[in-house]
This record gives C-alpha cells, structure tokens and sequence, in this order.
C-alpha cells in the first residue's frame, strides 16, 4: 500500500505467528469417523483427544489421517478425517481436541485447543464438543454471510443458541447447512482487500502467473495502482465481449463479470485463500492492520465507512468461529462463491471459459471452494482431485510462483467435475443440489437464463429420494419464490436484460420446472418434502400442495437468508405488499398461471403488520423436526436476539390466515 497509515488497529506484534491460522470447524461427522478443517502456520504434527460417551481415546493422528497442503510458505490447509474404531452412540455429545508441537520445537509438551484458540471454547469447558445424531430434530440453515454488510452476523445467534443448550443434547442443534454465499468473491471491502493483501504477505502465500491480462502476475497485482476499487478496469474484456455487452448485458459496466459491487473483485489463487482465513477467523485479523492506504478522496471515504462494519464484524468473529467448532456444518455454493452470476446462461459460460483470464479467475474460486467448503461435506468424493491439487503446490517454482500449466490442467477438471453435490444417511436424509454446474442450457436462445439443473441432474435427484417417506432437499436458491418478483425476472428476461434483475430462478426455464414438478407428482417420491434455500436475502415459508390430486406430497419450502446481509427494507414492504394485492386468491392474473396448479399457501411470520409474509433481519433459520421429518416449528432466528415464527395456516392465535396462489412454468 503507498502512503502513510492514517490509524493501526488489529495489527499482530513481532514476527511469530500464531500456531493454527483458523479452525478448527467441524464438518461430516456421523457416528463412525468425524473430518474437521484448520490452517497452521507450521506443518506441525497433530494429536487428537475424543471423549464420548463415558470413554475417550488419545493418539497422533497418522498421514492417511491428516491430509496436509501448502499454499504457502507458512500456511498449511489441514483436512482431517478419522474414522472410529467403534460407532458413537446415537445422541451422544462428543469433545475432541487438537494438540501441536510447541512453538520453538522444544520438549514434548503439547499446546492444546485453549492454548491457542481459547476463543472456540465454550465457558468452563476445556475444549470444543457436539452432538451425533443420525436423526434430525433440530436443523440450522442460512446463507448470504457478506462481511461488510452492517447488518450483525447470523454465526453469533448459533453460537448463542449452542451455549445456552450446554451438555443439553436434545436442545443441541443436529447440524449447520450453509446454502450459499458462505464467502463474497466477487464483493470485497477495501479494508478486506488490504488485510488480504497483507496476510499473503505475512504467510508467504503463493503467487501465480495471470494469462492473457493487463497484469503479468499476482504481486504485480497488488502494486497496480488499480488494484483498490477500480478492479473492473483489469477484469476481462475482448472484442468479442464488447459486442456481447451491446448484445446481452445492455451496456453494463463490465462484460464478462456482472456483479455491480466488483471493483474489489478477487482474482489469484492466494486471494481466494486469504478471504477464506478472515470469513472464518478472528486470528488472522491480528496479523494485520486496516490503517487507510493512499486512495483518492472518494475511495477514501468508501474505505472509512466500510472499515466500520468491518471492524463490527471482526468483534463478533470469535463466537462465530466458536459455533463453526462446535456443529456439523455441510456447505454448498451459490454464485458469490465464485462470481455473481456465475453459469447464469449458455452465453456467460461461452464467454467466460473461452477467456484465460476469466477461466482462470473462476477456477481460482472452484480451488478456494475445494479446498474451504466442498471436501468436509463428503470427502471421498474428491479423491481424484486432491492430488491434482498436490501437484500444483508441489511444483512451485524458486521465485514461490505455482506452474501455469499444471493450474490450467487443474482448473480443466474442476470446470468438468461433476460430485458438487451430495447426500447425508441421515433420517431423513439430506440432499444438497447443485444448481450452478448442471444446468439446462437453452439452444435456442443461449443468452435467456439457463435450467437450475438439467434434466439428467434432475433425474439423478428423483432416484436418491425414490422410497423416501421423508427428505429434506437443499436448493440454493427457492423452489417457490415470491410470484412477483419472479414474474419481475420473467419480464427483464424477455427484454433482454436478465442480469438487471438476477433472473434466476426455478420457474424461468419451462423445462426444469416441469421435471421438476413431476418429481413432485410422481408416486414413488417422498410423502414429505422439506426444501431450504438461501439467496434472496430476506426469509419466508410455504406450505406447497399439489392441486387435484388426492395423494399431493407435503411440501415446505423453507427460506433463510441472509446470515449477514438484507434485502433493501423499504423495496421489500412495497414488493411484499405489492405480490398480495396482485397475486390474492381471486386474482384474475391466477388465471394466466394455471398451466402447473399448486396450491402455495405463504406462512405468516409473527411481529409483522397483518398479512406481511417476508422477513428481513440478517440471521438463521431453524427448522424443528417432529419425527415423521415434517416441521413442528419453522423460525428464523435473528443476529442479535428475537426473531420470528412462520405461523401455520390454522394457528388460532388470533391474526390472519394464509392466503394461496397457483405458480407458473
């Protein structure tokens, strides 16, 4: 950064770094084995301790165990997967803790969890536990956890809700599903963007090479004067994207990458990663400082005010982190992962993939979700790709850059790989959707948005819940959305300006939706359909019925969002207000819908005015299960305290009841 600091804050003293950068977080674990997530500074030996029902077990943790990668010269990502010699009873709450070498590799004295992270422990408990239950009671889910948003952090409400069950088991939440946006790729503060920088410099973070772009390399990068807000101006664009943004995006700023809010838009690998390390730990924000570099006056005032919500957000890092430590919690991407956008139709992908550049910027993004979030939900899944990864690291170069070639062959199989998504044993079972990879392309028209998920995915998801009488389903985006505003992306769309209004959806492609709705229709799918999605930024809930059909399936779609981020308050009353007057019962607009009929009868969420069916306030959502895997409960809990109960449509508490309305294909 050029010019003087204005103030330091969060800055680390002296050279030693702490012994583990982040985690530990907690994700597949079941009765048999348990896969947990951290980064150390040193390639340091670790040794587990398990305490579980009445019995415990302390050994070192063998190579098989613990995969070990380096993406930089201090900086070790650790995926750790045990299996158990004997089963974990059902509903026991198991501790575990970690211990390392000590700092300087004198003696045998080990450094334990409360040593170096006393933050992940719980008050009066030495180390971080939780809870093994093959049946779901209780389920946590959110997405949208933006950290320069000012709304608070969802995270913290889970860590609260986990501290007051104590030992509880029954009141212990059975696991954590993030449903997208764990991470902002495309949407970075400046404050984040300096401290990125800054830990690539402190861990020695690699570097790499950038194909067919304004800048040679990653560290020429960070010294372009470009490189703090005025990223788009670096981002790709050939005269084929020229004509495209003429043709496709109406005259947006940028032609390849849609996201408004990406004039901080990562772009190396080492980025990725460094974003990754501050989404998820207080520590590494002690390395850094977020005094103001040199910036102009306006980029200076941006700068000031998003330092104050991030500053906010660091505060409440600790707890955040402490409920990642102490939940199963299984992830699946949405486009902020990588780019907003992201696969939206048959052209972006033409456009974006043939561009070096671009390919490059999103696989970057594919690496960091590998490596971060997609190998803890099911690791034997990415059994070919890992050692992919352990050849790019391998082969870096004197100068600490990765070789050009072996990431390029690297990125080609992350963009071809098709097991993103994914399916717990658990009862009911869980299964997660990919609606980013898979998608139905139009022919036809290869600029109009594409199927969330093509017909052969599609078909795939029928036959894993086929003699289910109960499933819970993990679309990152709703399956049953507000009518207006979908009729608002239908509208954009046919215009020729889908990116104006984020047109994705699963209505807008006529195909997808009626698989789709088949499966929903079909015999020998489940009786019980529980769908959680994220994405939209505020939370509502559906009762979803099929029309004339005596043996309709019960279905809830279920919405939670944002952990960390809202809708624009007065834009959503007028849309909330708007879609009930238009979209009532005997509304004659119904009649133009009614090729599918399903009867959609919208939750009413309490300490809203009546017949207010959205909720906006960052949090999470909780879903209690009774023990057919039907809702007992659906609330959305908010960041601080409070929150709300979507209320069924026969709850005689005295407010009004729901109201239905029939959805198009």
């Amino acid at each position: 950064m050029n010019g003087a600091p204005e103030s330091p804050q969060h800055r680390g003293t002296g050279d030693l770094l702490p012994p583990v950068l982040a985690g530990p977080i907690v994700r597949r674990a079941t009765a048999d084995g348990l896969a947990l997530w951290l980064v150390t500074s040193v390639a340091a030996t670790l040794r587990l301790r398990l305490t579980a029902a009445g019995s415990s077990m302390e050994r070192d943790l063998d190579g098989e165990e613990v995969r070990r990668i380096p993406f930089g010269e201090r900086a070790f990502l650790c995926l750790v997967q045990v299996a158990f010699d004997e089963p974990v009873p059902e509903g026991s709450l198991v501790g575990y803790d970690l211990g390392l070498a000590s700092a300087d590799g004198a003696g045998d004295a080990l450094a334990w969890i409360r040593d170096w992270a006393p933050h992940l422990c719980r008050p009066g408990v030495s180390h971080p536990d939780y809870v093994v239950k093959q049946r779901l009671d209780r389920v946590f889910h959110g997405s949208c956890r933006r950290p320069h948003h000012p709304a608070g952090d969802g995270l913290v409400r889970v860590d609260a809700e986990v501290a007051a069950a104590g030992d509880d088991v029954e009141a212990r939440p059975a696991l954590l599903l993030l449903t997208g946006d764990q991470v902002y790729v495309d949407d970075v503060a400046g404050p984040t963007l300096s401290a990125i920088h800054q830990l690539i410099e402190r861990l020695g973070l690699f570097e790499e090479r950038v194909p067919d772009a304004e800048v040679a390399d990653s560290r020429v990068l960070r010294a372009d004067s470009r490189t703090f807000y005025h990223r788009h101006q670096l981002l790709p664009a050939t005269e084929r994207n020229v004509a495209l943004v003429e043709r496709f995006f109406g005259g947006a700023r940028k032609p390849v990458f849609s996201s408004a809010n990406a004039r901080n838009h990562l772009i190396s690998l080492a980025e990725v990663m460094a974003m990754y390390l501050l989404a998820w730990s207080p520590v590494c924000w002690r390395l850094v400082d977020l005094a103001l570099p040199s910036l102009a006056a306006q980029e200076a005032d941006d700068y000031r005010r998003e330092r104050q919500c991030i500053e906010r957000f660091i505060d409440e890092l600790p707890r955040a982190a402490r409920a990642l430590a102490h939940i199963p919690t299984y992830m699946i991407f949405d486009d902020h992962d990588v780019t907003d956008d992201w696969n939206l139709s048959a052209l972006w992908e033409t456009t974006v993939y043939e561009h070096a550049f671009s390919r490059r910027i999103v696989g970057n993004a594919l690496i960091g979700y590998l490596l971060c979030q997609g190998w803890g939900n099911e690791p034997a899944a990415f059994g070919e790709l890992l050692p992919q990864v352990a050849d790019l690291v391998r082969e870096v170069d004197a100068d600490g850059f990765l070789p050009e070639r072996t990431h390029d062959e690297l990125v080609d199989a992350l963009l071809r790989f098709g097991r993103w998504h994914y399916r717990l044993p658990t009862s009911p079972p869980v299964v997660v959707l990919d609606t980013r990879t898979h998608r139905w392309r139009s022919e036809i028209a290869p600029g109009r948005p594409s199927g969330l998920m093509d017909w052969e995915a599609l078909t795939e998801f029928q036959q894993s819940v086929m003699g289910e009488s109960a499933v819970i389903v993990v679309s990152p985006a709703p399956m049953f959305g507000v009518k207006l505003i979908e009729v608002l992306q239908q509208l954009f769309t046919f215009i020729g300006r889908p990116l104006v209004v984020d047109a994705e959806n699963w209505m807008a492609h006529r195909g997808a939706a009626s698989v789709l709705l088949n499966i929903f229709g079909h015999s020998g799918t489940p009786e019980t359909f529980v769908v959680l999605s994220g994405d939209v930024h505020y939370s509502f809930a559906y009762d979803v019925r099929l029309r004339h059909r005596s043996a309709s399936p019960r279905i809830w779609q279920v919405t939670s969002s944002g952990i960390k981020n809202e809708f624009p308050q007065r834009l959503l009353e007028f849309l909330d207000r708007l879609n009930r007057w238009l979209y009532a019962p005997r509304s004659p607009l119904n009649w133009f819908t009614k090729r599918r009929r399903m009867r959609i009868s919208p939750r009413l969420p309490t300490g809203r005015e009546a017949g207010e069916r959205l909720w906006n306030q960052s949090g999470i959502g909780l879903v209690e299960l009774d023990g057919r895997g039907a809702p007992s409960a659906i609330r959305q809990l908010n960041a601080g305290s409070g929150g709300t109960r979507f209320r069924e449509k026969n709850d005689t508490d005295g407010e009004e009841g729901a109201t239905t309305f029939r959805v198009s294909l």
